[in-house]
């Protein structure tokens, strides 16, 4: 499953830490394609109505195929070190 997750993350297929809905996914899908997230959700429920009982399966599927960015923490700066000394 690990190379799924680097082949995706390689293509730029990730869940966004920021500005997730539910599972982050039309929002990844809406970066990996350059528009914003509420337009490719709307896209997104648009190609899915059109294909009736696929809601069910690919937005989950999608889900665990898709990798999370990964987060970033800033380390502590020197003003929090300097207090707790």
């Amino acid at each position: 499953m690990e190379t799924v997750y680097q082949s995706m993350r390689q293509q730029g297929l990730v869940r966004p830490a920021q500005g997730r809905v539910l599972g982050g996914v039309c929002a990844g899908l809406g970066r990996r394609f350059g528009i914003d997230p509420w337009p490719a959700r709307l896209l997104f429920i648009l190609v899915l109505l059109l294909i009736p009982g696929s809601q069910i399966l690919v937005y989950p599927i999608l889900w665990i195929i898709m990798p999370a960015e990964p987060v970033t923490v800033a380390p502590p700066s020197s003003v929090w070190a300097q207090s707790a000394d």
